[in-house]
């Protein structure tokens, strides 16, 4: 069951030398990885030019997210905030789900940015992938190992090493995208923008391309910065401006390539329409500069291409080690992840563990848009436990200190819960299928091992807390059952994004109202 937020103060244990400017280059490079190097075609080949309008919209849903996020991550800086707000707002059900879904999430992130790496430096160095799927030679899977046991190093030596060493490849990560920009404007063809339509594919188009297209997975960079919370000095003020900073300034960044790359595309390759424009770019912006001739860009790209992932993997192998430790802390892991070199400030278990998952998602060989869509979907989830726990925090501690206090709560908080909703159901059915029930069967099995150790009124309580989330589940594998996207189409795009709407709202009320009371 929860506990006071004083109980599992951390700072004890952590080091307090993450500032401002460390916090805004962790949030800016965990959301400027890969996304930036592949998912320009693939939105492209979804919405044609409208992928612009793909990225905005992505950009102002995470944004709106963020600003919860603002409000928890001031009032709780703890280790792994991620999990411990739904732990702190419904128990030890909603701590454990969260930890799951976040650790999957954030591992496999790890390697998925790791072997887009690998793809970028095959381009370079070649026998690195066997085939056009991206999947890996033995020597390159051997790279990839190779890279995560560098990754593990740096984070084990402390988190004064990590910041350094971040900040300077997230400098070199925003130098070469502003430079892709401009030369690519400066080759810019106006009449692609028009050319089949602006949205050939229609708003469904736009709305696919957010989800499995690679731009929410793009922007998936929020919660490493909560994740080192109780490392940053003063968190109170840090922690807001660092994340609506990371966040503007990455959309900014994502609109102009997005823009730059539309504009670039010599017309030729657009005769048949904007379909299969990630099949014949393969390597986008590498492959865009070198049509134009301009070789000094695309060894900047492929420069580029293979530090900035592997500068967003070594974040994300630092936020999950941070997150199986919070999720160790709530009770509902194995308590053998709270394990603390104290000398280094480094939770060593929890990221040797780490390594390990990372290392796992490699063996099935996958290429970087295999686990885009689980991946996406996972953290959405996550994310949307945001609203529902800052909702569930505003009625249970009233009195919590709140030195971000987020303007008009009662309408942002349900919206922004319910654009996470949808964004989770655009990902479709395929994933969702098997997604959905699988939370389902881990939420039956936690609640029943639960059920051993608590005495009748603790168990009515976890019930009462908890019983929203599978009842969330379920009635979103079935609108996706119902909807466009890969289901049954019974509903079609406008009908199914209403439903999934409304459903948001009532779960986010429901939530709202069953948060676990404390005591301070």
């Amino acid at each position: 069951m929860p506990h006071d937020a004083t109980q599992h103060d951390d700072s004890g244990h952590f080091r307090q030398r993450l500032g401002l400017f460390d916090l805004t280059m962790i949030g800016f490079g965990s959301i400027f990885g890969s996304g930036w190097l592949f998912a320009a075609a693939h939105v492209a080949d979804m919405a044609g030019p409208a992928s612009i309008v793909s990225w905005l919209i992505g950009g102002i849903a995470v944004l709106l997210i963020g600003l919860v996020y603002c409000e928890l991550g001031a009032a709780l800086p703890l280790a792994g905030s991620v999990v411990r707000y739904p732990e702190q707002a419904h128990g030890s059900t909603a701590a454990f789900l969260t930890g799951a879904m976040t650790t999957i999430a954030f591992s496999s992130l790890i390697s998925i940015e790791i072997v887009a790496a690998r793809q970028y430096a095959d381009a370079w160095t070649g026998g690195l992938t066997r085939n056009a799927s991206g999947d890996p030679t033995l020597a390159g899977w051997l790279v990839q190992l190779a890279v995560m046991g560098l990754l593990y190093a740096i984070n084990r030596r402390g988190i004064g090493s990590f910041a350094l060493i971040n900040n300077i490849v997230t400098v070199f990560k925003f130098l070469v995208p502003t430079l892709v920009v401009v030369l690519l404007l400066a080759a810019m063809h106006p009449g692609n923008f028009s050319l089949h339509g602006f949205a050939p594919h229609g708003f469904q188009g736009v709305e696919t391309a957010i989800s499995a297209g690679g731009v929410i997975f793009a922007y998936l960079g929020l919660t490493p910065i909560l994740s080192v919370a109780s490392e940053v000095r003063n968190p109170q003020r840090t922690i807001p401006i660092a994340l609506v900073a990371s966040i503007t300034l990455a959309m900014l960044v994502y609109l102009l390539l997005q823009t730059a790359f539309i504009g670039a595309l010599p017309p030729a390759l657009l005769t048949d329409g904007w379909n299969g424009i990630a099949t014949r770019l393969s390597l986008p912006f590498h492959d865009i500069a070198v049509q134009l001739g301009l070789g000094f860009l695309a060894l900047m790209v492929v420069t580029d291409a293979i530090l900035s992932p592997t500068g967003t993997g070594n974040i994300y192998m630092s936020a999950t080690a941070r997150v199986v430790y919070a999720w160790s802390r709530s009770g509902t892991f194995f308590p053998v992840f709270q394990r603390m070199d104290t000398q280094r400030g480094v939770p060593d278990k929890a990221l040797l563990l780490t390594f390990g998952l990372a290392l796992f998602w490699t063996l099935p060989f996958p290429s970087w848009q295999a686990l885009i869509g689980v991946v996406s979907s996972a953290l959405m989830l996550s994310y949307a436990m945001a609203p529902t726990s800052a909702a569930a925090l505003r009625r249970c501690q009233p009195d919590l200190p709140r030195p971000f206090r987020l303007p008009c709560f009662s309408v942002l908080s349900p919206l922004a819960f319910a654009i996470a909703s949808l964004i989770v159901i655009w990902t479709g059915w395929s994933t969702l299928c098997w997604l959905m029930p699988a939370l389902l069967v881990l939420t039956g099995i936690f609640m029943m091992l639960v059920r051993r150790n608590l005495s009748s009124a603790a168990w009515s309580q976890e019930l009462r807390s908890s019983l929203w989330m599978p009842v969330y589940f379920l009635g979103l594998l079935g609108l996706s059952w119902c909807g466009p996207f890969q289901g049954t189409g019974l509903l079609n795009h406008v009908w199914d994004d209403v439903a999934v709407i409304a459903f948001a709202l009532i779960i986010h009320h429901w939530a709202a109202l069953c948060g676990v009371k404390t005591t301070r």
